[in-house]
């Protein structure tokens, strides 16, 4: 099996990260309007806003992506986080994730945030065992996602 690379979003990404998150959004719940704005582009909807995307990629395709969507101050949520089926069982997830904390470390980002889905488990252990910890329901502001009813967050100044 060829070597996983851990890179940033090029142009050349666009239709795999569309791709990848459709995918798996499709699967489990719809396609919202939300999601059809950052998915047909990203460059305008996360990057030119703050916010950053992460490939990670196997013999020169990208086999994964991660998007961290700049917030208040300091703060940025954990977004559109996929691995390709063909990778699934392997680990990729849990590498995927770390390598993505690790790069909010590295901008010395305060506080990352997420919203998932109680059916997605496998998810939901991996986001725990990692090290982020469940909001209670007043911390919690209203998402523009129909499918969000799990919210998480690692304070990473905190978990050093």
């Amino acid at each position: 099996m060829s070597e996983l690379v851990f890179r940033s979003f090029q142009s050349k990404d666009k239709e795999a990260f569309r791709i990848l998150n459709e995918h798996w959004i499709e699967k489990y719940f719809h396609i919202e309007d939300k999601d059809r704005e950052s998915l047909k582009d990203p460059q305008r909807y996360i990057l030119d806003k703050g916010g950053h995307i992460l490939i990670a990629e196997r013999a020169g395709q990208p086999v994964g992506c991660c998007a961290l969507l700049a917030m208040e101050e300091g703060s940025f949520e954990v977004a559109k986080m996929t691995v390709a089926e063909s990778e699934r069982g392997r680990g990729l997830g849990r590498q995927l994730l770390e390598e993505v904390v690790a790069f909010a470390r590295r901008l010395e980002i305060d506080r990352l945030y997420l919203e998932t889905n109680s059916k997605l488990e496998n998810a939901v252990h991996l986001y725990e065992a990692v090290g982020f910890s469940h909001l209670p329901s007043e911390d919690v502001k209203p998402s523009p996602y129909a499918r969000a009813n799990v919210f998480m967050q690692m304070n990473l100044r905190e978990s050093q």
